[in-house]
């Protein structure tokens, strides 16, 4: 399943879905990179 996160103030990275975490972040996978970052919901990036 593909997820968008937002990593830093303006940088978005979408992936793969791999797990999510105690504080609320999750990790997905691009390639073989791992990004962990806050979930952004379906019709805010932009």
């Amino acid at each position: 399943m593909l997820k968008t996160i937002l990593i830093g103030s303006r940088v978005y990275v979408q992936g793969t879905f791999v797990r999510r975490l105690g504080n609320g972040k999750i990790v997905v996978r691009v390639g073989k990179r791992l990004f962990e970052g806050f979930p952004v919901a379906a019709g805010t990036a932009s």
